[in-house]
Order: structure tokens, then sequence, then C-alpha cells
């Protein structure tokens, strides 16, 4: 059965995934392991395939970081759902596949 993990407004993309964990920093990691390491590092630990994330406004904030999105990808995540995302964050969602849905009352 999949996890909802739930999370508040304005998530940046270096919650999602801290500057020093980029791929670009760690070549032969996988940056599906970094993925929310030091906001909840529970989610690191033990996010499933098909878990998803809830949150309320903004998500996604911050940066332009493609591999944000691409270590929630790595770590198979279900879909996003928020109140709303940020503009470079749900288009770098919908260009890896990422399920995205806008929704004040599923929040």
């Amino acid at each position: 059965m999949s996890k909802i993990w739930k999370f508040g407004s304005d998530v940046d993309t270096d919650q999602i995934v801290p500057g020093r964990f980029a791929p670009y920093m760690r070549p032969d990691a996988d940056v599906g392991e970094a993925a929310f390491i030091e906001a909840r590092p529970d989610f690191a630990k033990s996010a499933a395939p098909g878990d998803i994330i809830v949150a309320l406004d903004n998500f996604g904030c911050g940066s332009s970081r493609e591999y944000a999105v691409e270590a929630l990808r790595r770590r198979k995540v279900g879909a996003i759902i928020a109140r709303s995302f940020a503009r470079i964050f749900f288009r770098n969602a919908i260009n890896l596949g990422i399920p995205l849905f806008e929704s004040a009352d599923a929040v």
C-alpha cells in the first residue's frame, strides 16, 4: 500500500535535494538516495515506489534544479498533490513524467 508523505508550504528544491548532493558533486551516487535527506530523513530511508507526496502551496520553489525532480522520479514517487507548484518545478516534473495534481480540496 502506498504511503502519503505530507509537506507544508514553500518546499524548495534545496529541501528536496541539497546542492552538495547534486549529481555533478557525486557522479557515482544515485541522486534518489538524497531526496529530502535533510528536511525529512525518513523519506530518504523509507519512501517506496508509488508513495504520494501531498503539500500545501508553492511546492518546488527555489532554483530550477531538474535533479530535484529526478531524485523523486528515481524514488518512484507515484504522484504529487499540492495546492500549487512553482512553475519551473511543474514543468520539470511533467518533462520527467511525475504526475502532478493541483487541488486545494484534495490537500
